[in-house]
């Protein structure tokens, strides 16, 4: 699973989150390429309920 499609997953635009957000989404995806992606949502769950509110996708 690449981490666009982690992404997609947790219904977060990953353009739009790359596009405003650059440094954490590239921050973001080196640790999601080190870890397994249930350990990835365990790290950052409240992280990522605040990045679908902002980057939701449908």
């Amino acid at each position: 699973m690449t981490f666009d499609e982690y992404l997609l997953q947790k219904k977060i635009n990953p353009e739009q989150f790359k596009t405003a957000e650059p440094t954490e989404f590239a921050e973001w995806k080196r640790l999601f390429e080190q870890m397994h992606p249930e350990s990835f949502t365990a790290q950052k769950k409240f992280l990522i309920n605040n990045k679908r509110r902002k980057y939701l996708t449908y």
